[in-house]
């Protein structure tokens, strides 16, 4: 199972957010670039990369971190947030992301990823994000009557190839995952499922590895020491 650390950008500056609540933000650092190479340096293979702003506005707003960052390092930079266009898509992958992450894109325009998925195959990352079984979006400000379960499959009749499920209620929480959602999406499709929030030690992700996921991705657990990452990629391996 793959260990990805988390950065998530807000006007410009790396944070953590509890519960994806945009009133509850911990700045953890005002210089994104160092975070991303203090990761790389410590081991991970790629980095999981949110434009906040982006995903409540609907469009890239901190373009300018990204760059640098994908500029300054080596490992592969999977990207979401405000990610509503085939022509943001194409610009981000031709800038060196590895990856891009469509979420609000997925509920509402089938024909953007359908297109997408097309044209650029793996690239392509679809976020499941939810709480209490349903998916949100606009930076998880908007709720749904869509299940996760609902959209993994109409996203996989479009050719997603990849998913991200994120529990929106146990995300910067310290908690753990909802081992059993992840589970029950990890049955329910042949195809690679990344887990997401609430990760606080290592035994969690050796579980995570156990249930089937291809990846998880940790976020405030790296910023407050909970998980150190070095050992957690040493074990986990």
């Amino acid at each position: 199972m793959e260990i990805i650390p988390a950065l998530d950008l807000r006007q410009g500056k790396c944070v953590r957010l509890y519960q994806g609540d945009y009133d509850k933000e911990t700045v953890f650092s005002h210089e994104p670039v160092a975070i991303a190479l203090r990761w790389q340096a410590q081991g991970a293979k790629r980095l999981h990369l949110i434009d906040l702003d982006g995903a409540a506005e609907g469009r890239l707003c901190n373009e300018a971190a990204i760059k640098e960052i994908l500029k300054a390092v080596t490992f592969q930079v999977q990207i979401g947030g405000g990610i509503r266009q085939l022509e943001t898509i194409y610009k981000l992958l031709s800038l060196g992301a590895s990856r891009v992450i469509l979420g609000t894109a997925a509920i509402e325009d089938r024909e953007l990823v359908t297109e997408a998925c097309r044209r650029f195959g793996e690239s392509i990352v679809i976020a499941i994000d939810a709480e209490d079984g349903y998916v949100k979006s606009h930076g998880w400000r908007q709720g749904s009557s869509t299940t996760a379960e609902q959209l993994v499959n109409r996203m996989a009749d479009l050719g997603a190839r990849r998913f991200i499920y994120t529990d929106i209620s146990r995300d910067g929480t310290l908690t753990e995952p909802n081992f059993d959602a992840i589970a029950n999406l990890v049955a329910q499709t042949s195809l690679p499922i990344i887990a997401s929030g609430g990760i606080s030690n290592i035994a969690q992700l050796k579980r995570l590895a156990q249930s089937g996921a291809e990846g998880a991705i940790v976020g405030r657990a790296l910023y407050t020491g909970d998980v150190d990452l070095k050992q957690a990629l040493r074990e986990i391996r």
